[in-house]
């Protein structure tokens, strides 16, 4: 059995495949303790023994640890003068104009910082090795701090690592250490440090939630989605943390590319609005990547996918403003309370209780396949929001609602348009428990006529686990000209990275034949900047290089170009797994409800007993026991074979 777990903020979601059929899930989150919830849900899908079950999951404990400034306490270890690299970072400001801007909180305390006499020139000669003596005072000072993990991080360690290797094995049998070589073989010291210490504050809050989880599932294989898309074994990803602060999102993009290829629409524009959060992205061809995110304001140099965040999901709250305006988000009522309508004694008006107000979610609907809606707690919170707004029940629904949607269509719109790209070249493509509900008005807000409901689009991150495969990423930096390299000192590098990926990867690879693909960042010198380009060889590389520059910037130069960083990907073969055909049946609209702003009844349908081909015309909601869909005015759904709702503007949508 296979089974995709992922853990969001307030639900956690689960796709079970059993060789033959898909089973979806989602209980409430438990935020302290998160693999209760996976447990709970284990054992409400009727799994009793965990002898032959495949567990991929994507976990918030390292993020929320980020996110909350709740990881463990970490020393940091840099070369003599340099330990405040960490703590000043580039000095880039938030706000430009701001000349009394706030202190951000430092990850790593001024006094947990120390500092060592080893010293590498930029070209990895040796200015100064450490003695047996430092490598003791360094010892005793940690010894005194008594800190959880280690952060070491040397200048030009990607050259020469001696020095961070003798640093860890003096540590190691007590501490967790996180070297920088290790982590993030590149230059630039303050995000290769950022990078190492992240690894370190979190790394063993993982390694302690992994430890239960697999201590409750002794007999199961279990894997966690990293940052960039693939899996990595249970036992190494603790050591890999800062990899995993992404591993939510990237396995819904995961999932929203496996279940795109079956209309064979390679060029989506996703957005995975869920609980807590909503998470935009752009696919074109394959899911982008980017090594200069940031979480809570720290840069994450490691490979992620490209994606855009904002405060606005299912429960993002809403309320007034000091000066009477509605405001909705960032706060959200999150899985306890949650939003009023789940009837567990919240009483702020959220997204979700606007929708319920509004009919979109019909009252006879049950959040997750059980969880009843409370209609009387909904209209209750919105209501008084409604009296201080002085307008009616319905109308402040509506205007939660449209806030809701303005703050994913800013977000859209720096994904895309504000990149240079046509969004209506693109799918807008939703999941996520609530994506359904606002697809249609984003679209036209975005001025785009596709759109595409995915089948299990309530638990696509959850699928996309399922269908990911054991990869790494691994790259080490070169920071020389090219007529100072040769194709052969690159190939010998290539080779070196990927046998250190096979090394990692030797339990998970089994028999399989891992793919290989190679890239070089390179950049005209003086640059501080690079573009990515597939390595074939120096020239091929070169032309590449100068016809990406124009196209990208209108110019390319006469400079001599440099060679950054060498990136070598390895992964696994892809799974042998599809998604099971539909018949061709015709189902009718199981019932009818009263939505504001439509003068009918609006047909219900059960999107369980929809078949292959067949065609709804809005206004319509479609309910499935993880999700809602609402097809607006002036839009056709057709269902796809394997039951995606393939979605067309027809008309001018009403006012």
């Amino acid at each position: 059995m296979w089974l995709g777990v992922d853990t969001g903020g307030t639900f956690t979601d689960f796709v079970l495949y059993d060789g033959s059929a898909i089973r979806t899930h989602k209980v409430l989150s438990t935020a302290a303790a998160p693999e209760q919830a996976i447990l709970q849900g284990i054992a409400e899908l009727g799994i009793k023994n965990s002898q032959g079950l495949r567990l991929t999951h994507g976990s918030t404990v390292a993020t929320n640890a980020v996110l909350q400034g709740r990881g463990v306490k970490t020393v940091y270890i840099a070369n003599q003068g340099l330990k405040d690299v960490i703590l000043i970072g580039r000095q880039a400001r938030a706000e430009l104009y701001n000349l009394q801007p706030k202190s951000k909180p430092s990850l790593i305390q001024p006094e947990h910082c120390i500092e060592v006499a080893s010293r590498l020139s930029a070209q990895g000669q040796t200015l100064s090795r450490l003695t047996e003596q430092d490598l003791q005072q360094c010892r005793q000072l940690i010894d005194q701090i008594k800190p959880q993990a280690v952060a070491i991080n040397l200048l030009f360690s990607y050259l020469d690592d001696s020095d961070e290797k003798r640093l860890e094995a003096i540590l190691s049998d007590d501490y967790f250490v996180s070297r920088s070589s290790a982590v993030l073989s590149e230059r630039r010291e303050y995000e290769r440090g950022m990078a190492t210490c992240l690894n370190a504050y979190v790394g063993p809050l993982m390694k302690h939630y992994l430890l239960r989880l697999e201590q409750a599932l002794p007999d199961a294989s279990i894997s966690v989605m990293q940052s960039h898309g693939g899996t990595i074994s249970v036992e190494q990803a603790a050591s890999h943390a800062v990899n995993l602060l992404l591993s939510g999102p990237a396995g819904g993009l995961k999932g929203a590319e496996f279940v795109a290829s079956e209309s064979a629409d390679k060029a989506l524009l996703s957005f995975d609005m869920g609980g807590t959060s909503t998470d935009v992205a752009l696919i074109k061809n394959q899911i982008g990547l980017t090594s200069e995110a940031q979480i809570a304001g720290y840069p994450v140099a490691v490979p992620m996918v490209d994606m855009h965040t904002i405060g606005a999901g299912g429960g993002s709250i809403a309320r007034l403003d000091g000066g009477g305006l509605l405001l909705v988000g960032p706060e959200s009522a999150g899985a306890s309370p949650g939003p009023a309508c789940y009837g567990n004694g919240g009483i702020q008006a959220t997204v979700t209780d606007a929708n319920v107000v509004l009919g979109r979610i019909p009252q006879q609907q049950s959040l997750g396949g059980y969880l009843t809606i409370d209609y009387q707690a909904a209209e209750t919170a919105v209501g008084q929001l409604a009296s201080q707004l002085g307008v009616t029940l319905q109308q402040a629904a509506k205007g939660i609602v449209q806030i809701a949607n303005e703050h994913m269509v800013q977000a859209l719109r720096v994904i895309s348009i504000e990149r240079g790209e046509d969004p209506k070249a693109f799918t807008l493509l939703s999941f996520g428990g609530a994506g359904g509900l606002h697809i249609c008005e984003l679209a036209e807000a975005m001025d785009m006529d596709k759109a595409m409901i995915p089948v299990h689009g309530g638990v696509l991150s959850a699928l996309g686990m399922l269908v990911a495969v054991p990869s790494r990423e691994m790259s080490h930096s070169i920071n020389r000209r090219f007529d100072q390299c040769s194709d052969a000192l690159i190939n010998s590098t290539v080779q070196d990275l990927v046998a250190q990926a096979q090394q990692q990867m030797k339990t998970e690879l089994a028999a399989q034949q891992a793919q290989v693909s190679v890239t070089v960042d390179v950049c005209y010198s003086g640059q501080s900047f690079s573009l990515p380009i597939k390595w074939t060889c120096l020239d091929e590389v070169a032309g590449a290089f100068h016809q990406l520059h124009l196209q990208r910037y209108g110019h390319r130069m006469q400079s001599k170009l440099e060679l950054v960083t060498l990136r070598v990907k390895l992964q696994a073969k892809a799974l042998d797994f599809e998604l099971p055909a539909l018949k061709p049946v015709r189902a009718a609209a199981s019932s009818s409800v009263s939505l504001y702003g439509e003068a009918d009844q609006v047909a219900v349908y059960e999107r369980d007993q929809l078949g292959a081909g067949q065609s709804i015309n809005g206004p319509a909601l479609v309910l499935e026991q993880v999700a809602s869909s609402y097809i607006k005015s002036g839009w056709q759904a057709v269902v796809d074979r394997v039951g995606n709702l393939l979605l067309t503007r027809i008309a001018a949508a009403s006012a």
